[in-house]
């Protein structure tokens, strides 16, 4: 029997899941679809529905607009103390923790995210975002500008407005809160519009804003589909702001439509990094770099090193090691015990992957690892399972190498120079995160100044940092979210001459 199927015979009864009512949150409490439809949440683990969601349209998003724009004009939040502002973020950070194991489970069941890897990693991160951005509040200072004459000069910060936040359903919680929590320190009012397949949690994140002392209206959600909900966001001349985490095929047409009613506009869209590793590299680190760079989340990561460039001298023994990591990632049932990576997210993924992997068969490249559908022998016939999947010898310029998977495939390729690996690391139209394994520390750092991408890491990969701003170059959009220069994304400033004659 292998491993994978062994995996899923550990499965326990799983636990109740507390849900979310299938509404809106619209001006502090829930609020029932304009259309009165629901649209199913699917459990990737068996393809059937666990839950349900409020299918919005135009009018829901005109109402939490409203909401929002209506918050924003009072002074209960924007002109609110500073101080008060910040104790009510930092409470919702102990109300995420406090909530930790039911938000983990949702997120789990709507995702196939693996239980350790929504409650031990992703959930208590939300809490740490929040605690960030609570201890900005009240460190948002302007400056004083010196002037001719009798004269003083003012630069102040204030907030954007009305941000409306898309959000995508690989990391839906977290991503929400990558937005949310500096958007809110800053002063603006929210509607967020997370993916129709992963919404539980942002719906809770709402609440549990309520229960902290969020205003009415100053954070709202509108579930539903891109077209009906996310589209009218984009749209709304309420609307000042629009941050978007999501494909670049999507956000480029986010941009355009927000032309329209010239709003700032933030965009993180795809990625396709490089990992680079060097023959003077730790080479046990960097095969658990490189593997956890691809496989965790099964891949689906903005971030997710799938090219793996490695230096030719070393190059059979390093991909004798991925292909021994790869076929030891237990694949099971989210919530089993030992499982290393659940099944992805969705339908329309899982076709989009398997068509990948039969791209790059077709294409010459060599399967050194994985490739199967596994939903026989994990899921009994259901479920989006697909083998961690290791290529070899791939030509940079094949569709593997060169367009973004979103799923647990990685492209392997040698290259004999530093000036040729920082070739194939640019032969690409993404610019988002990069890797580099080397002892060398001269070598990594001028690496990690050379390569066009918004991250780069240096003998480690996918780690974050709420202090440490992410966005890409290139297709992989602009803006930044997180750390100190996500809230120049969401402050205007607003220059004052003081005439003291």
């Amino acid at each position: 029997m292998s491993r994978q199927a062994a995996n899923q015979e550990k499965f326990s009864p799983q636990p109740e899941a507390e849900y979310p009512p299938a509404a809106h949150f619209i001006a502090g409490d829930w609020s029932e679809p304009a259309s009165g439809g629901r649209l199913a949440s699917i459990d990737p683990s068996n393809e059937e529905a666990h839950g349900e969601i409020a299918a919005g349209n135009a009018e829901d998003v005109d109402r939490a607009v409203r909401a929002a724009s209506a918050a924003f004009e009072d002074s209960n939040w924007r002109h609110m103390a500073p101080s008060k502002r910040a104790r009510i973020l930092g409470r919702l950070a102990e109300l995420v923790d406090q909530n930790r194991a039911n938000l983990a489970l949702l997120e789990s069941l709507d995702t196939g995210k693996t239980a350790f890897d929504s409650g031990k990693i992703e959930i208590p991160m939300v809490a740490e975002i929040l605690r960030y951005y609570a201890g900005w509040v009240t460190k948002l200072e302007g400056a004083v500008v010196p002037l001719p004459g009798n004269a003083m000069g003012l630069s102040l910060r204030e907030p954007v407005g009305v941000c409306g936040l898309i959000t995508p359903w690989n990391f839906p919680l977290l991503l929400a809160t990558w937005k949310v929590a500096p958007a809110l320190a800053c002063g603006n009012t929210v509607v967020l519009k997370p993916s129709e397949l992963t919404s539980m949690t942002s719906l809770w994140l709402a609440k549990l804003g309520a229960e902290a002392g969020l205003p009415p209206g100053v954070l709202n959600v509108v579930t539903g589909d891109g077209e009906a909900v996310g589209m009218p966001l984009v749209r709304h001349p309420r609307v000042d702001k629009i941050s978007f985490t999501g494909s670049t095929r999507v956000g480029k047409l986010v941009q355009r439509e927000s032309a329209e009613t010239l709003k700032r506009v933030t965009l993180e869209l795809g990625g396709k990094s490089p990992n680079i590793v060097f023959a003077d590299a730790d080479l046990k680190a960097a095969t658990r770099g490189v593997i956890g760079g691809i496989f965790y989340n099964k891949g689906e990561v903005c971030a997710a090193g799938s090219r793996v460039l490695v230096q030719r001298e070393v190059y059979d023994d390093f991909l004798a090691g991925l292909k021994a990591a790869a076929e030891k990632t237990t694949v099971g049932h989210p919530l089993a015990a030992g499982t290393r990576m659940g099944p992805v997210c969705n339908a329309r993924q899982f076709d989009s992957v398997r068509r990948f992997i039969q791209g790059g068969l077709e294409d010459g490249a060599r399967l050194v690892a994985g490739g199967r559908d596994l939903r026989d022998e994990v899921g009994g016939g259901k479920g989006y399972y697909i083998e961690p999947t290791v290529f070899a010898d791939v030509d940079p310029k094949a569709r593997i190498a060169q367009e973004e998977i979103f799923g647990p495939v990685l492209s392997v390729m040698p290259f004999d120079t530093p000036e040729q690996a920082l070739e194939i690391a640019h032969d690409t139209r993404y610019g988002l995160a990069a890797g580099v394994w080397t002892r060398d520390i001269g070598r990594g750092l001028s690496f990690a100044r050379a390569l066009r991408a918004g991250t780069v890491w240096v003998n480690a990969y996918n780690l974050y940092d709420p202090g440490l701003s992410f966005g890409g170059f290139g297709d992989s959009g602009f803006g930044r979210d997180l750390g100190r220069a996500a809230l120049d994304s969401y402050t205007e400033p607003k220059s004052v001459w003081l005439n003291l004659d």
